[in-house]
Order: C-alpha cells, then sequence, then structure tokens
C-alpha cells in the first residue's frame, strides 16, 4: 500500500479523535437552565443582648434653623421603630417589589467644562412630579426618639478610649509612654495636628495637676477631647422656611457614602415634624438613585421631581426649586449625583447645579456626606468639595462601624465646618444629632 494512503488515514484518524474528545467536554460544560427544587429555610430571629455601655445617646432631637436663625429645640417625645430598612446608596429597600430588567441608554461623559447656559426647566415629557403617597406610614414626632439609640459606637470605639485610659492611669508617665498616647490618637484618624495638639494639651495637665486614679485620668481626658471636638460650633441644619419661601438643601458627596439614603432620612425627620417636604432626584446618572429617593419620599409623605436618567441634573434641581416655592413647602432637599472627587467636569457639574438653583432662590445648607470607615480619605474627599461649593455642614455616616472615630475631629479641623449628623445604622430612624459630649462619651465608655 502506497505511503501516502497511510498518511491519509492517519490524518482521518486524527482528525476523528479531536471531533469525539470536543464533543465530549463541550457535553460536560454545558450550564443547566433548569430551576432547582425549592428548599426550606428557616430563619432564626437574632436575640436580643443587653445594652451596650458607653453607646452614643443623643439628649435631643434634631435642631433645625432658618438661614443661620435660631435653633428651633423640641420637647422630648416617644420614638418609633417602625419603617424601612433602607441601606445605604448602593441598596434598594428590603421590601421593595422586584423590577425586570430594562436596556436603558447610558449618559454621554461630562465635558471638562460644563457651562451655565442650561434651559430652566426639564421638557415636560421628561420630568415626573410624585405626589405624596396616600397611604404612607404613620411617622411619630422625632424630639427625644434618637436618645435610645444605644451602643452603636461602643462596639469599636471603647477600644480608643480604654487604650488611652490605660496609658494616662498606668501612673508616671516616660516619653515612650507619651509617644504610645500620640500614637493612638493618630490611629484613631484624629490626624498628625489634632494629635500632637491633644498630646500636648494632655501633657500639660498631667504635670500640673496629676493623675491619682482611673476617675481622674477619664475626667482629664473628657474635658481634653470635648475641647477638641468644639461643642461651641451652631450644629442646628438650616432646614426651615424664611423670607416666603422654602429653606433649600443640597446633600453632595461620593456614592456609597451613604447620601440618598441620609437625604431620605432627613425627610422624615422633617415630615414627623410637621414639615412640608420636597425631594429633588437630581442624582440622574445612576440608574437606582431617583427609585430609591422616591420610595423614601412616598413613606416619608414628601413629593418628589424626579426626571429620566441622563437629564441634566441642574434643570431637574431647578424644577425641584420651583415645585417646592409654587406648593409652599417648609424644606426642598436636593440629593445631587455622588461626584467622584477626581473628576474635575463633574465637579463643575456639581458647581452648575448650586448655580442654577440659586437663580430662583438662595443655597442655605451644603450638606457633605463623607463615609466614616473612609478616614484620612475622607479629608481628601471634603478638602475638593469644599473647593467647588461652601460647605456648611458635615453628616458622617456610618460611624457605628469604625474605631476611627477621630475623624469628626479632622473634619472640623480641616474645613472649619462643624459635624451636624452623624449615622449610625440601617434603620430609618438612624440618624442622630451630633453633640460633642455625647460623643466623646461613647468613645470613652462607661
Amino acid at each position: 500500500m502506497p505511503a501516502w494512503i497511510w498518511i491519509v488515514i492517519v490524518v482521518v484518524v486524527v482528525v476523528a479523535l479531536a471531533l469525539v474528545l470536543g464533543t465530549v467536554r463541550a457535553r460536560g460544560r454545558r450550564i443547566s437552565l433548569k430551576q432547582a427544587p425549592p428548599k426550606s429555610v428557616t430563619t432564626a430571629a437574632p436575640e436580643q443582648g443587653p445594652p451596650v455601655k458607653g453607646g452614643y445617646k443623643a439628649g435631643s432631637s434634631i435642631s433645625f434653623s432658618s438661614g443661620g436663625g435660631t435653633a428651633v429645640a423640641e420637647p422630648p417625645a416617644p420614638g418609633i421603630d417602625e419603617g424601612p430598612l433602607v441601606g445605604e446608596d448602593t441598596a434598594v429597600p428590603r421590601d421593595s417589589p422586584s423590577r425586570s430588567i430594562v436596556e436603558v441608554p447610558l449618559p454621554e461623559t461630562v465635558p471638562d467644562t460644563v457651562p451655565d447656559t442650561v434651559p430652566d426647566t426639564v421638557p415636560d415629557e421628561l420630568v415626573e412630579e410624585i405626589e405624596t403617597a396616600p397611604a404612607r406610614e404613620e411617622i411619630a414626632p422625632t424630639a427625644g426618639r434618637l436618645s435610645r439609640l444605644r451602643g452603636r459606637l461602643s462596639r469599636s470605639q471603647n477600644a480608643f478610649g480604654r487604650s488611652l485610659l490605660g496609658l494616662l492611669g498606668a501612673g508616671t508617665l516616660d516619653e515612650d509612654s507619651w509617644t504610645d498616647v500620640e500614637d493612638t490618637l493618630l490611629m484613631a484618624d484624629l490626624g498628625a495636628a489634632a494629635s500632637a495638639e491633644i498630646t500636648e494639651k494632655l501633657r500639660a495637665e498631667v504635670a500640673a495637676h496629676g493623675v491619682s486614679d482611673a476617675a481622674a485620668a477619664r475626667s482629664l481626658l473628657r474635658k481634653v477631647l470635648i475641647e477638641a471636638v468644639d461643642p461651641t460650633m451652631d450644629r442646628a441644619v438650616r432646614a426651615l422656611p424664611h423670607s416666603g419661601r422654602p429653606s433649600v438643601l443640597l446633600i453632595v458627596g461620593v456614592n456609597g457614602t451613604g447620601k440618598t439614603t441620609t437625604t431620605g432620612k432627613l425627610a422624615r425627620v422633617l415630615v414627623a415634624d410637621g414639615r412640608h417636604v420636597v425631594l429633588g432626584a437630581a442624582d440622574t446618572f445612576r440608574a437606582a438613585a431617583a427609585d430609591q429617593l422616591q420610595t423614601w419620599g412616598e413613606r416619608a409623605g414628601a413629593a418628589v421631581v424626579r426626571a429620566n436618567q441622563g437629564t441634566d441634573p441642574a434643570s431637574v434641581a431647578f424644577d425641584a426649586v420651583k415645585r417646592g416655592i409654587a406648593d409652599g413647602a417648609d424644606a426642598v432637599l436636593i440629593d445631587t449625583a455622588g461626584r467622584l472627587h477626581t473628576k474635575t467636569g463633574l465637579m463643575d457639574e456639581l458647581g452648575k447645579v448650586k448655580r442654577v438653583v440659586e437663580k430662583q432662590a438662595e443655597v442655605d445648607e451644603i450638606l457633605l456626606v463623607l463615609d466614616a470607615t473612609t478616614g484620612q480619605n475622607g479629608l481628601v474627599q471634603a478638602t475638593v468639595f469644599a473647593e467647588v461649593v461652601d460647605i456648611t455642614g458635615i453628616v458622617l455616616t456610618k460611624l457605628d462601624g469604625t474605631a476611627k472615630g477621630g475623624i469628626v475631629v479632622a473634619v472640623q479641623r480641616t474645613l472649619n465646618v462643624p459635624v451636624k449628623l452623624v449615622g449610625l445604622g440601617e434603620g430609618p430612624d438612624d440618624l442622630a444629632p451630633f453633640e460633642a459630649a455625647a460623643f466623646v462619651d461613647a468613645l470613652l465608655g462607661d
């Protein structure tokens, strides 16, 4: 038999084997689309332990003022536990109905320079003015209810207090001990300047008066830390009407810090105090932002102005303020897009939102929402935002999940702006007024 015939036979056999092997492997990789049979799952309710000592205990409700006026204090009243358990910006309320998948066009890249020439209003076919839901949740008065928050900070913050109290109460402190004190303050994110300043104050107090026991050490440390937090700052939120128009608040911050959730929680507080609130869903870049804010509005009883994804945020903010003035609202809360502080074009867009809103109403409050767990990275964000808009107050979220509570001192010193509100959990009422003494007590523990 000629050699070429053998070669042909060998090639045919090799090809056949390759086809068979490929078919077998392909079948092994097939993904079954059949639905697995349901499994019975039983979820046990978490045990309710005793309250943890040293928790953050806000002694009053959130105070409001009208354009820098006198804060309005309310008498204590019982709180509520009901409400949607809504997470941070990336979360959707747990009991919201599931949505089908739809394709939406992505917005074009925002140019580096954003012009001020924008239409005063969004076309009618793009804007939806969501009226107050007829069956909204019953919200009890908020005055005094935040004092019920217990143990949120103490889970991780007490380690900071124990470390400092252990060092100060150990007796005679040498240079190594004072270095450890300063290092502990640095690790709590107070910043280098504040840590050095507090350490020097502690050294001076110890040298002048001495520390005889643990109680004296705690009293000394509490005094110095409260001074560092600065209890004299005005922490009232300017959210009350004045001059015949509603107060206008811009809520700004990076996505994931809890910005949209903070907007909804603040609206809930205002509505519970009998205020008429309009929400502006000006975050038109993130698909879920408007839906999430609408859910908050429907449950609290606040009107919501929103538009299609990709619509000019400044126009939506303008229409929200226009709606608030027409309705005689007490406050207009505008949730802006989660600006990446490294993107110049997006920061310019935020400045444009403020300029367009001010064509018809002054912006009374610009609250910057920061994630307390980011530590010194949050200071970078705060500095860049302050260069674009005049920040008037800070909201620190996720403060219950970090041992770095010193960020309060650091951000106030950096911006010379007070921390006005703190977020202490996922519940709808876990937004508390910031109080210097209560915060320091939570850091040190009982």
